[in-house]
């Protein structure tokens, strides 16, 4: 990673430190040393809020620099620090929605002379809202590389097949155009493996995460996505498998058939189409989420169609998310979201409706948002494809 770019993110975090008098960061968990450092490493990256940061890792070994240095357990930051001529802190921070209740207590005992503060994992996620240049530009070749494998589809379907045959073929388009192949989701109980594929009604099954339409999955023991469903004439199946190709989780989603669909399907498909340019339209800095969300509200109420979005009978209480090194940040298009949008955000907007007996249509994008607006990131047919 660039050193001018781990800079600006660093100083990102710094702004929001000195709002909040701490003068020292502690990062340990994968996502904000990726962030920080531009990697996962097996270690500690100490940010002083008038230094430079210093690194130490326990694993690997083979990392070397003028701010890097071993190190085999937390109990010897103390000493570390002194050793460079860095006072310790006396308002440290740490990231106290991700660490383990133990983690946290080992660490905060490290300095038992600062006042320990959990609010790292929500102020880094703050500064990782607005994204920088290089990040968006990480967007937009992933989005790139995202249409080019979902292009592939219909190519790789064979009469007969599951949804879960067929989630395997996807699976290996994503993977042969780069995907990194994993998922990264904040907090401990939001499991997924690639994303979804969900065919007919296992569309509407509820699930445990706070995704927008479930799936019923292959097991209980990891509820979400294709359930063996197979492939019938009359059926609708959405695609939606995360962009993970540069570290950053794009986000997709595109809707195909088996055969010809019921015309309520299409007439629903470009409801959510619709919605989408609607939101498009009206998104740009300083409009509310909460703003966006109640449009698609009043527009899905207005066509008759409110029974049936973002799922049936558990339905989704937002139409999108914030996207990033993880698929769940902020902004989150939902009620009672009073965040304004502003330039450098990026967000996956996912109207999405689900007929029983038929399955689900909608689409889903990400979108950069720039000064006068928004930048589509993932750009393929938005129609529904008939395999």
């Amino acid at each position: 990673m660039l050193l001018p770019e781990l800079k600006q993110r660093r100083d990102k975090i710094r702004v929001l430190m000195a709002q909040q008098g701490i003068d020292a960061a502690l990062f340990t968990c994968n996502v904000n040393l990726i962030y920080t450092y531009g990697q996962v490493v097996s270690g500690f990256l100490y940010l002083p809020l008038n230094d430079s940061a210093r690194l130490f890792i326990k694993r690997p070994n083979n990392i070397e620099g003028e701010h890097i240095r071993p190190i085999r357990k937390p109990e010897q930051l103390p000493d570390l620090l002194t050793e460079q001529g860095l006072p310790l802190p006396q308002r440290l921070m740490l990231e106290g929605d991700e660490l383990s209740f133990n983690e946290y207590r080992r660490l905060a005992a490290c300095f038992p002379s600062a006042e320990v503060l959990p609010c790292g994992s929500a102020l880094v996620r703050q500064a990782r809202s607005v994204k920088t240049k290089l990040e968006i530009e990480l967007f937009r070749r992933s989005g790139l590389a995202h249409a080019k494998a979902y292009a592939q589809i219909p190519a790789v379907y064979r009469p007969g097949m599951t949804d879960r045959e067929l989630s395997i073929e996807i699976e290996r388009l994503m993977r042969l155009e780069g995907n990194l192949g994993i998922f990264r989701v904040f907090g401990q109980s939001m499991e997924i493996f690639m994303g979804s594929l969900l065919a007919g009604d296992n569309a509407a099954a509820p699930s445990p995460y706070d995704f927008a339409l479930g799936g019923e999955g292959m097991d209980p023991a990891l509820p979400g996505g294709a359930n063996n469903t197979p492939l019938q004439e009359g059926q609708s199946l959405m695609v939606d498998l995360g962009g993970n190709f540069y570290g950053y989780m794009g986000d997709m989603s595109r809707v195909f058939s088996i055969g010809r669909l019921p015309q309520q399907a299409y007439d629903a498909h470009q409801l959510c189409l619709d919605i989408q340019d609607a939101i498009a339209d009206m998104a740009r800095p300083g409009v509310v989420c909460e703003d966006l969300y109640n449009k698609a509200i009043d527009m899905v109420t207005r066509a008759g169609m409110a029974d049936y979005f973002m799922g049936v009978g558990q339905k989704a209480k937002f139409i999108g998310h914030g996207i990033g090194l993880e698929i769940n940040e902020a902004p989150v298009i939902a009620p009672r979201m009073k965040q304004e949008l502003e330039p450098g955000m990026v967000f996956a907007l996912e109207p999405k409706i689900v007929l029983p007996g038929v399955g689900p249509v909608g689409i889903e994008n990400s979108w950069a948002v720039g000064a006068e607006g928004l930048e589509k990131l993932t750009i393929c047919e938005e129609s529904i494809i008939e395999l």
